[in-house]
């Protein structure tokens, strides 16, 4: 029975899948510079350093090789033990259980479900869909149970519950706790966290032994009135835009496979774009031809166009590029709103390997009608920056960062 007929309760609810995808979790990519993007991503964007994963103890690592740096970092903004991970592309293109296609430098895609039952269940729709898959179980560091499939154009799409949470303490979950980790699809039901860490103390493990990052240097800069190391806060990861082969391809498996509802589609210099969304915010994925990318001066050794971190207020946003430009990064200044509708001010920036950063502060919110705003209601931006702006009925309505700003 196809995708589209078949009807799955999901927690007393049914779908057409066994599973809802409710947001992007965390993404990554494998880079060729990592200690320049370890110092773009952390000390300049702001993530912070949650666990690294040394690769040179797996078995398929080639020993006799020089590759640099082999460990992959773990980073995060906020309780999620990471929402980005920045991995050595020599190192990953040696990987012996998944597989890069040649542009493709994007480590991940990870979407959130509401449960593990959830994932268990999308593996076994996943086969029946004929959905290529990639590996299934829990991974460590990171404790998220999930399922990993590949997209047509070979992008690494991981459906995730359950991921590590990081306190006011700062503590990663100690390595000694990774034997739950699972390389199989797990059998249900699993314990709960909670019986995790109390068995994992009657082990005689120290619980408190985890990865705990330095404190920041140079907290100076007032942020809504707290001192942080930058300007800005990130409070949000995503959306995605990626560069695919067949436009209609890619939306087809993302809606008819995934879940994903068309939010709009605009057309640029004739090459169709469309703008996907899981939740309640316009996009979370955004398809827009590979020819575009020549068109736009981006490189072509990857499929990525941007991947979006949202920061918390546009005052923050305006001195994110400021701080930015007086530390040598480069901005692409030749993106039109056609190619970020439901997004008004926004910058693009580029990282050490040339992939591009979308910096934005607001994004549009759709309601229970499923209706976007028209193109005729939304802000209009004229190239000028002001000091402020007029809010409108959806401003801050994304804004659900929780937590200390530091």
């Amino acid at each position: 029975m196809s995708a589209v007929t078949q009807r799955y309760n999901v927690g007393g609810i049914y779908l057409q899948r066994p599973f809802k995808i409710r947001r992007l979790g965390h993404f990554g990519f494998n880079v060729e510079k990592l200690p320049e993007g370890r110092e773009f991503y952390g000390d300049l964007l702001g993530f912070t350093a949650a666990d690294a994963l040394d690769f040179s103890r797996a078995p398929w690592f080639p020993k006799d090789a020089d590759l640099g740096d082999p460990r992959g970092y773990f980073m995060r903004y906020g309780t999620d033990h990471h929402a980005f991970v920045l991995f050595p592309k020599r190192v990953m293109d040696h990987r012996a259980d998944r597989k890069f296609a040649p542009e493709v430098t994007i480590n991940q895609i990870t979407w959130q479900c509401g449960s593990l039952k959830e994932i268990v269940d999308a593996h076994t729709y996943f086969e029946e869909q004929q959905v290529r898959i990639q590996r299934v179980g829990r991974d460590m560091p990171g404790s998220n149970w999930h399922v990993y499939v590949y997209d047509p154009d070979g992008h690494t799409n991981e459906f995730y519950y359950g991921i590590e949470q990081i306190g006011w303490n700062r503590l990663s979950k100690p390595r000694d706790m990774y034997y739950r980790g699972f390389n199989e699809k797990p059998a249900l039901p699993q314990m709960s966290e909670a019986a995790e860490v109390a068995e994992a103390q009657q082990k005689g493990i120290d619980i408190f032994s985890g990865h705990r990052p330095q404190p920041p240097n140079g907290a100076h800069y007032d942020v809504e009135g707290v001192l942080l190391p930058r300007p800005f806060k990130i409070t949000k990861v995503g959306p995605v835009g990626l560069f695919v082969e067949d436009v209609e391809r890619a939306e087809n498996f993302y809606t008819e496979r995934l879940g994903f509802v068309r939010s709009e589609e605009s057309v640029y210099r004739g090459a169709r774009c469309v703008f996907l969304r899981c939740g309640a915010e316009h996009h979370s994925v955004a398809l827009y031809p590979k020819e575009l990318r020549r068109i736009l001066g981006f490189s072509e050794h990857t499929t990525c166009m941007s991947f979006g971190v949202e920061v918390g207020s546009y005052k923050q946003l305006r001195k994110a590029i400021e701080f930015l430009k007086g530390h040598g990064v480069t901005f692409v200044n030749s993106i039109p709103p056609e190619l970020h509708p439901g997004i008004d001010y926004t910058a693009f920036a580029l990282d050490p390997d040339g992939h591009c950063i979308q910096l934005y502060y607001y994004m549009e919110q759709i309601g229970w009608d499923g209706r976007v705003r028209p193109a005729s209601e939304r802000r209009r931006v004229n190239g000028q920056w002001p000091e402020a702006l007029e809010p409108l009925s959806d401003t801050y309505v994304d804004q659900v960062f929780q937590g200390p700003l530091g």
